[in-house]
């Protein structure tokens, strides 16, 4: 079959990014077709990749703007011509799936969310902090998107969900069924090591991964944390943090692995549709402190992988952390709970559920 894979932006790496990797494995010759590639902000691989981009990526600015030219997007996956493709795998949590397959051809999505800030405006507002005239207008130009959206959602033949959650959201949103396939996590080969004296959190830092509660309440505790990743929020959390929280910046999946093997609990304080981090925290035999919402109900068990508070504030996740003195985990035990959310459990059911899809469709 001539496959042609679709990612909504390749301009900043996280566990979406992971997922198309994944999928890359499985068609490793498949064209991957996206909005825009910033290859100074992927890994050094996906320049051996045949990415193509779309009209997007001659727009002005683009690397600075790209969240202002979201009207464009669906344009710029419906100018895509995969005529000439049989099978169509998006990735997308906003436009991926808007591509338009040819007629007879299956189009299976990978959704780790429908389109967050179309269908929960409200919510995407207040953690992006949006205000003034920007705040006031976007809902009314967000109306286009959910409409398109709607439309977008009947071009896929099956949805994949990343987690229950998701799940439910797809059925709300879009009045479809979804099977559940949780992404896929690296397992370290080296066994646990016994525990170290500082905390971890980390990935994109930006608004809605709520690492500013991670900072004020270890400010507070005057515990030893160490932050890794990067993102529009880290000047402001620097600003916030006592001097016993260290940011670590982009590191390296080496130093990434050897961190979770090191800390003493991975700190996960937003609401999320899945999250990975938890889950390489555990398969490095790791606890981990989640607020117990999203897709951390789905991974995390309280009291045998970790912990969970269930009021998003500070001081919330402050009391979970001093309470979490007297946990006793079984690292053995957490590693082998997250070996069930491995990459080969994950390339088994996507081809198996690929198989069925294309079955279905030449009967």
């Amino acid at each position: 079959m001539r496959v042609a894979l679709a990612h909504d932006y390749l301009n900043q790496y996280g566990g979406a990014e992971r997922v198309l990797e994944a999928l890359h494995m499985l068609y490793p010759d498949a064209p991957v077709y996206t909005s825009i590639y910033d290859a100074d902000a992927m890994p050094d691989h996906y320049r051996g990749w045949d990415i193509r981009t779309s009209f997007m990526q001659s727009l002005p600015g683009w690397r600075k703007h790209f969240r202002r030219y979201f009207l464009l997007y669906p344009s710029a996956f419906e100018s895509f011509d995969l005529g000439e493709y049989d099978l169509i795998i998006s990735s997308s949590s906003a436009y991926a799936k808007g591509v338009i397959p040819r007629p007879g051809a299956i189009h299976i999505c990978y959704c780790h969310t429908p389109m967050r800030f179309a269908w929960r405006t409200r919510d995407y507002v207040a953690r992006e902090q949006i205000s003034g005239f920007q705040g006031a207008v976007l809902p009314f130009l967000l109306t286009y998107l959910r409409l398109w959206d709607s439309v977008a959602n009947a071009r896929v033949d099956a949805f994949v969900a990343n987690s229950r959650e998701v799940a439910g959201r797809i059925r709300r949103y879009y009045g479809r069924g979804a099977t559940v396939i949780p992404p896929p996590v690296d397992l370290p080969t080296t066994m646990p090591q016994p525990a170290g004296d500082f905390y971890l959190a980390g990935g994109r830092l930006i608004p809605y991964k709520r690492i500013e509660l991670i900072v004020e309440a270890f400010t507070h505790l005057r515990l030893p944390l160490k932050i890794f990743g990067d993102g529009r929020d880290r000047a402001r959390l620097e600003r916030m943090a006592g001097p016993n929280i260290e940011f670590l910046g982009w590191v390296d999946e080496p130093t990434r692995h050897d961190l979770f093997a090191r800390c003493r609990a991975f700190i996960f304080p937003g609401e999320e549709d899945f999250g990975i981090t938890p889950l390489e925290a555990m398969a490095a035999g790791r606890p981990v402190i989640a607020y117990g919402a999203g897709g951390a109900l789905e991974t995390v068990i309280d009291g045998v992988t970790g912990r969970f508070f269930y009021e998003q504030t500070a001081a919330a996740l402050a009391a979970a952390v001093a309470a979490s003195h007297v946990d006793v985990y079984d690292t053995v035990a957490i590693r082998q709970y997250a070996e069930g959310f491995g990459l080969n459990l994950f390339l088994a059911r996507m081809r198996a559920l690929i198989d069925e899809a294309v079955a279905t469709k030449q009967l």
